[in-house]
């Protein structure tokens, strides 16, 4: 079992910057991780994921605007969230899914982000 500890949501302004962190249990050596959010009434969707061998990929949505990073020494993985916008509003979830066990996947318990107008 693998334990992912989220921080960092909370209320912010359009425009403003929020950092998510997700601590993992285990190494993140191997390991996809990635953030996910479901905005109410939608589908949990794909924010960004960082693979395991450093290569970033972002939804269209946060092009430009979001950053993920990962600490490898510290099993973390961070998502920056710049000029937020009031769509950004949703519970974000970090994902965990090793690369060699594909089976392998854990999901953080959700952290809420909400942006007002």
């Amino acid at each position: 079992q693998v334990q992912l500890v989220e921080s960092g949501g909370g209320l912010v302004q359009a425009g403003g910057s929020l950092r998510l962190s997700c601590a993992a249990s285990r190494s993140i050596l191997s390991i996809n991780m990635g953030w996910y959010r479901r905005a109410p009434g939608k589908q949990r969707e794909l924010v960004a994921q960082v693979t395991s061998v450093g290569r970033t990929n972002y939804a269209d949505a946060v092009k430009g605007r979001f950053t993920i990073s990962r600490d490898i020494a510290k099993n973390t993985v961070y998502l920056q969230m710049n000029s937020l916008k009031p769509e950004d509003t949703a519970v974000y979830y970090c994902n965990y899914h090793s690369v060699l066990i594909t089976t392998d996947e854990y999901w953080g318990q959700g952290t809420q982000v909400t942006v007002s107008s």
